[in-house]
């Protein structure tokens, strides 16, 4: 290719390049972290490669990074020798953004410049940084094994829509970044400058960073280094560079395991959760190295799926240089690595809960939902897990998940033996279930779940420190042994006989069975799922996800006391109206949908006008 090409930005590079530039200025310094860390992972990548193929390193084996600066015509460039790019990779990785989950974070901008700067900074930047202080950014990068360059411009004072891209000479491997900086940006055209700023970002840097001849950095792979001599700066400096966030993380942990197998973990908590935390298809996952050689990123494999939202760092001593994708699947050594992160972190959230409960309730409502996964997928780890769940109850009616399941169990009643639940779509909906009502009148704490994920953690989670977790909703109460019951209603259920068997009659194939209730006090009616059937929110659920529910009928169950109920006679015209009204108001009280609004609202207005005569 010798012709110069102008092409086009994929439009959300132009969006994220206009973005960027107004919401990340008050913290222009970090342009000079992101192209060093880019330069740092080329080499890392070309480490990588020559494992297979020597001859890629071109008799130039020390991998580098060199800054330097030209005060006349004001530009810096930032040069490595790493793995570079051919044309392709370089339309690839700077002309589009091919990012899961780009069009969810571009919906998750606010416009107020301080929350954009951390989702964009959680996105990830990278070379896009270096329009923060440049108008004009020149690449000029050869592949290795290559012999043809590749030279990209873009000038912003153009606007920008386009880039070009043309052939060019370069004799060494690798990439230079040549930024033409703007008016009034002379200040980092200065020596101590730039050094200041590779040492406060770029200190953990495995690779010497050159100004002139002088090595900057430490030029130490951080995690190999004694927890003693690492500073708690260089930690969040090191999680910004692994974890691309902008932000400092919530906590770390830092080990060298040792027995059979050896190896150095170096695990992150983030602050926030990033925009694409539910796709379980974009797992990030951790760095691996072997022996301090680059092997991949995201490895997904070193921790199980729900703790997708961990960052960091495992340097096995063990695994074979060469270890794929495919062999980590497959290794026992690698299943072994993963249980042992697994326990650290939650150890280390163990720590938090116990140690920093403010710390960890923020965990808890940006992760919370994805930790409960563990519970049905780790059943090694299954009751750690459930010592970290947090919920909300009817003890204190708040949203706020911060009631634990030893909480729970310390405010139990005398006789109680089970740990009662309610599950609905919403906060509200579980707050205001009628199933709650005898547990509110007797002050019997219930747990209130409304995420979506919580019917699938109680159908993995059956007991906790012997303690059955049992349904509001579902089956018998079991409140006899409970101090108070005889505060219960305890209606005679052949007093009500005809009226039960009218009601199941006029309702036909809508219900299972028509009883008398014990759960209510204040509601005319309620429905139930019988022991093995499939409750009313989780057939909700999977109808929603377009699933097909095992086919199952609710129970219907009135409240005697209710003066709805007490005005019910078998001989009344309008009875199948009031049977549908109690079936379908109960129905509404749980969240459900019903299959006729219209005819709903017309029996309700009937019904209404025939009190009124």
């Amino acid at each position: 290719m010798s012709t110069k090409e102008t092409l086009g930005f994929q439009a959300e590079v132009k969006q994220l390049l206009h973005l960027m530039i107004h919401s990340l200025y008050s913290n222009k310094e970090i342009f000079l972290r992101e192209l060093i860390s880019n330069a740092a992972d080329a080499a890392d990548k070309l480490r990588f490669e020559a494992l297979a193929d020597n001859r890629l390193y071109e008799s130039d084996p020390d991998l580098k990074v060199g800054i330097a600066f030209d005060k006349a015509a004001r530009t810096i460039t930032v040069s490595d020798n790493g793995i570079g790019m051919s044309r392709d990779e370089v339309v690839q990785n700077i002309g589009t953004i091919a990012k899961s989950g780009t069009r969810e974070f571009f919906e998750s901008l606010t416009g107020d410049q301080a929350k954009d700067a951390r989702l964009i900074g959680q996105f990830g930047v990278g070379f896009y940084s270096s329009f923060i202080v440049a108008d004009r950014v020149t690449l000029v990068t050869r592949r290795a094994g290559q012999k043809e360059a590749v030279r990209w411009e873009c000038n912003m004072a153009g606007g920008a829509g386009e880039y070009t891209i043309e052939a060019a000479e370069k004799a060494s491997r690798g990439t230079d970044v040549i930024l033409h900086l703007r008016e009034g940006e002379d200040e980092l055209l200065e020596e101590f400058r730039l050094k200041s700023i590779v040492r406060k970002y770029s200190d953990h840097i495995a690779i010497p960073v050159l100004i002139g001849a002088e090595t900057v950095n430490q030029a130490s792979a951080l995690w190999a280094r004694p927890k003693s001599e690492i500073t708690e700066a260089q930690y969040i400096e090191f999680y910004k560079h692994v974890g691309h966030d902008f932000e400092a993380p919530l906590a770390w942990t830092h080990n060298r395991v040792e027995g059979r197998q050896e190896y150095t973990q170096l695990l992150y908590l983030p602050a926030r959760a990033p925009f694409d935390l539910w796709d379980r298809h974009q797992r990030h996952g951790l760095k691996l190295y072997v022996r301090r050689v680059f092997i991949m990123d995201d490895a997904e494999h070193l921790l199980p799926a729900y703790l997708r939202f961990v960052r960091g760092v495992v340097d096995s001593a063990d695994l074979p240089l060469n270890v794929s994708r495919e062999i980590l699947q497959q290794s026992r050594d690698v299943d072994a690595i993963r249980a042992g992160c697994a326990k650290r972190v939650l150890g280390l959230l163990e720590d938090l809960a116990k140690n920093d409960p403010p710390k960890y309730a923020g965990f808890w409502s940006e992760f919370g939902r994805v930790l409960k996964e563990g519970v049905g997928e780790d059943p090694a780890n299954r009751d750690q897990i459930a010592r970290l769940l947090r919920f909300s109850s009817t003890h204190d009616n708040s949203e706020t998940n911060s009631v634990s399941l030893e909480d729970y169990l310390g405010r139990m009643k005398e006789g109680q033996d089970r740990i009662y639940y309610v599950t609905a779509e919403s906060f509200l909906a579980a707050k205001g279930s009628p199933h709650l009502e005898i547990f509110r009148k007797r002050a019997i704490e219930v747990l209130l779940l409304s995420d979506r994920v919580d019917e699938w953690l109680v159908a993995s989670l059956r007991e906790f420190e012997g303690k059955a977790l049992v349904s509001v909703a579902r089956g018998e109460l079991g409140l006899d042994k409970i101090k108070g019951a005889a505060e219960d209603p305890d209606h005679e259920v052949g007093e009500y006989r005809d009226l039960l068997v009218g009601l199941k009659r006029a309702l036909g194939e809508k219900v299972k069975d028509v009883r008398v209730s014990r759960r209510l006090t204040e509601s005319p009616s309620c429905l139930i799922a019988d022991e093995n059937d499939i409750g009313g929110n989780l057939a909700r659920i999977l109808k929603a996800a377009g699933q097909k529910p095992p086919a199952s009928k609710p129970i219907l169950e009135i409240n005697p006391g209710h003066s709805i109920v007490r005005r019910l006679k078998a001989d009344d015209p309008a009875f199948a109206d009031w049977a549908g009204l109690l079936f379908e108001q109960a129905l509404l009280a749980e969240g459900g949908q019903l299959d006729d609004p219209a005819g709903f609202v017309r029996r309700s207005n009937d019904l209404m006008l025939s009190l009124a005569k």
